[in-house]
């Protein structure tokens, strides 16, 4: 058994982790509802450019943009990897990488090539342990996503899906369900989808007047849909940190509560051993005692 010293000193590093592990859950809670506000507040925009997007699109049935158009044979296929910069947020990042590696593998197996793109430092540093073709990148985002941060790396793949050097581009991020459950989703960014651009009644009738084109058609929708493109990768982005944030405030929470058990269990263990201490110094007294009588 341990001695009373080495179990005080026990204590106190479990003392003092438990004081790191309660701040950052307070400090990952603060960021979590700031966090939620953005992934919230971006939603009616992405709406509202979709809505606009999908009504174009059926405006001009005599020009299709090449991010609507479906590729007969995939043997390309790009990835767009979100994950997080930092530790400490429970299995969110290997949710998503675990997920990421059974696709990974499914595309191996029908011999597609794939070219990813790692947002996160988590996603980057898995990328190259597997050796996979990372074409970009972008890190160090800090607590609040930036678009022209993200632009650069979105925009290599979405320049070669344009170009015909790419059939199908993913994404890969956590989505963001409520403060206890955040899922791992591998959606199809494009080519984009009828589900994605499809309307319901309300919002046809909402959006049914004719638009004026300046300079033309095709310049518009061009740049609108990669406008879209660009806020739905955002929206992945901010989705995944809302769900970084409410998985660190659990993990440390979770943290906090099992060093404070593990304190209690050290402090029985140290009350024993310094009670079985007192007990045999007593002894050792009483049995010289009983010698020199």
């Amino acid at each position: 058994m341990a001695g009373s010293k080495e179990i005080r000193v026990k204590i106190k590093s479990v003392q003092s982790t438990r004081k790191i592990t309660k701040a950052m859950e307070m400090v990952a809670a603060s960021k979590m509802r700031r966090a939620q506000e953005r992934m919230r507040s971006a939603r009616p925009y992405a709406d509202k450019v979709r809505n606009i997007a999908a009504h174009m699109a059926e405006a001009n049935p005599e020009y299709k943009h090449p991010f609507m158009e479906k590729r007969a044979d995939i043997k390309r296929a790009g990835v767009i990897v979100v994950t997080t910069d930092k530790g400490l947020c429970g299995g969110l990042n290997t949710n998503i990488l675990r997920a990421l590696t059974t696709k990974y593998k499914a595309l191996q197996a029908d011999k597609v090539d794939v070219k990813f793109t790692a947002i996160g430092n988590k996603g980057l540093g898995f990328l190259n342990r597997i050796s996979a073709n990372v074409v970009s990148q972008s890190v160090q985002l800090g607590d609040k996503p930036q678009l022209e941060k993200l632009i650069g790396a979105i925009k290599v793949q979405l320049d070669a899906f344009e170009k015909g050097e790419l059939d199908v581009v993913y994404v890969a991020y956590t989505k963001f369900i409520n403060t206890m459950k955040q899922e791992p989703v591998i959606e199809q960014l494009l080519p984009l989808t009828s589900d994605r651009l499809q309307q319901t009644d309300a919002e046809k009738q909402a959006y049914s007047w004719d638009y004026l084109y300046e300079p033309d058609a095709k310049t518009v929708v061009d740049e609108l849909l990669v406008r879209y493109v660009e806020a739905l990768v955002y929206q992945a982005v901010a989705e995944n940190m809302a769900s970084e944030q409410s998985a660190r405030m659990v993990a440390m929470k979770a943290a906090s509560d099992n060093a404070k058990k593990v304190i209690g269990d050290l402090q029985l263990v140290y009350n024993k051993t310094r009670q079985a201490g007192i007990t045999k110094e007593l002894s050792e007294i009483v049995g010289g005692a009983a010698a020199v009588a």
